[in-house]
């Protein structure tokens, strides 16, 4: 009889675990074993890509003459309204009303809650975006949800483009009126999991004058579960606060609860930059921003989204509308593209290839790939899809047998190569490998994607037949073989990045 319950016992125990775990969420913090290096063991997320915050370096920003000035409405709140302040042990936090919303984004996005990223008392830098390596004294951020998408924030906090933060940089300067309106009342939220109630004010005193200069991008939340899902707004122009206020803020508050023995002061509570990982960074304004690069970038947010229609989305978007975003790079010269895509194609993409729901998971959500190209160690982030493969076959070619070997990996490592770097925008897609993705979907949908690749290519369609393809394949095989040598490569090459 014990034997037979201890399955049910096992059941049971990994049970209580994982609705601990995730009901509650892993503890962290910013330092120790528990702190930012540590994070990606709880939250895989924090150890994947597209992350915030980055360093927005001036030679990476592409003006974008789309971008309109942040529109904010309902932010002038009425005095006798009340609002909770609240300190979670990382931060504090001020609950803000739904009715409150910004324009000039791709959808609607109302309020959730404001909180502020600072540095130490010693050492008064601890903004989480940097500029150009530059930290300021401390980052305000405004967080949103779409709401014209999604029912409330839990939902859009997974979602691709569930999230938008306005982010202010701060700097210690000149006394801040409105900021006082938050700092009178820090001694109610002393410690961790306390509550006040505080007057409402005019949070659009907290921004700056100007909402038309910006920089733009696609990123994470900066603190765990550290979710790819926000649309980066960092103001360009700084507020201020006075030193006398930066000292009640990184000196009042603790990060433990008010029953704990040792009080555990919190202070440096920020991130630190995160890589780039080729994203674009849009500004809004023209000065300071350098010529945009000689190859096309579509935004990573767009890639990820294609490679989630081609897996299991509707593949008649792609057929009907974005083939030439698809294949950027058919028809062209290699190393030459079209000018960088702006805001407006970013926001049709947005619209045309939404994060599917339902039993498949999103792309970003899928875990990291176990295959064999990290165990060949073939694969680097400082190479892309192209050099490595030209490099594979040149070291193949004259090597006996060699051509059979290259057919073998261009079906299936090759691709994924390919798909990896197209990921990390460091090549552009090709037909191998939509094909080598497409192999799980139906072949109807597959042959109306099929056709339109080649109506764009302008290269007359033919549907091979399992039959004829493995005729064709074998005549190739036998006449590189009395050839003894590699064929040259028979589709376009992917654009590559000069690091």
């Amino acid at each position: 009889m014990r034997i037979r319950y201890q399955p049910a016992l096992r059941f049971a125990a990994l049970f209580i675990f994982f609705v601990t775990t995730f009901s509650h969420g892993a503890a962290w913090t910013y330092t120790g074993p528990k702190g930012v290096q540590h994070w990606s063991k709880s939250y895989p997320f924090c150890g994947g890509v597209f992350q915030s915050p980055i360093d927005l370096q001036t030679p990476m920003l592409q003006y974008d003459s789309s971008l309109v000035p942040i529109e904010v409405h309902n932010y002038n709140l009425p005095a006798h309204e009340q609002l909770t302040l609240g300190n979670n042990g990382h931060a504090v936090k001020l609950y803000l009303p739904s009715k409150m919303y910004i324009l000039g984004l791709p959808n609607r996005y109302s309020a959730v809650e404001l909180h502020v990223h600072w540095g130490s008392p010693s050492i008064p830098a601890g903004s989480e975006h940097t500029i150009d390596g530059k930290r300021f004294a401390a980052e305000l951020h405004v967080v949103h949800f779409n709401s014209d998408k999604y029912s409330n924030v839990s939902v859009a906090t997974e979602m691709s483009d569930g999230l938008a933060v306005l982010a202010v940089l701060i700097e210690v300067a000149e006394f801040n009126p409105a900021f006082d309106q938050l700092l009178k009342f820090i001694s109610g939220v002393k410690f961790r999991d306390q509550k006040v109630q505080v007057p409402a004010f005019n949070i659009r005193h907290l921004l700056p004058l100007r909402l038309d200069q910006y920089y733009r991008y696609d990123g994470s939340l900066t603190t765990p579960p550290c979710y790819p899902s926000v649309l980066w707004t960092v103001f360009r122009n700084p507020i201020t606060i006075s030193h006398t206020q930066f000292l009640t803020l990184a000196t009042a508050i603790y990060s433990s609860r008010e029953q704990e023995p040792v009080p555990v002061p919190l202070d440096g509570n920020y991130r630190t930059p995160q890589s780039t990982d080729e994203r674009v960074i849009l500004v809004s304004f023209r000065e300071g921003w350098a010529p945009p690069r000689s190859l096309s970038l579509t935004p990573p947010i767009t890639r990820r989204r294609v490679i989630q229609n081609l897996l299991s989305g509707d593949l008649g978007d792609l057929a009907d509308d974005g083939i030439s975003q698809l294949l950027p790079s058919l028809g062209r010269k290699l190393g030459v593209s079209s000018k960088p895509t702006g805001h407006n194609k970013q926001n049709h993409w947005r619209q045309n290839f939404p994060i599917q729901s339902g039993a498949t998971p999103p792309f970003w959500k899928l875990p990291p790939a176990t295959s064999s190209v990290g165990q060949l160690g073939l694969y680097e982030d400082s190479l892309c899809y192209v050099s490595i493969e030209q490099n594979v076959i040149k070291r193949l070619k004259g090597a006996p047998g060699g051509g059979r070997l290259v057919d073998v990996l261009r079906e299936v490592l090759f691709p994924e190569l390919n798909l990896r770097s197209y990921l990390h925008c460091r090549s552009e897609l090709t037909l191998p490998t939509i094909r080598y993705l497409l192999r799980s979907r139906a072949s109807d949908e597959a042959q109306q994607l099929e056709r339109s690749l080649m109506k764009a290519d302008r290269r007359p369609w033919k549907h091979p037949t399992e039959r004829a393809f493995r005729k064709q394949q074998q005549s190739v095989l036998e006449e590189e073989a009395a050839r003894d040598k590699v064929r040259p490569h028979p589709w376009p090459l992917g654009v590559e990045w000069e690091d």
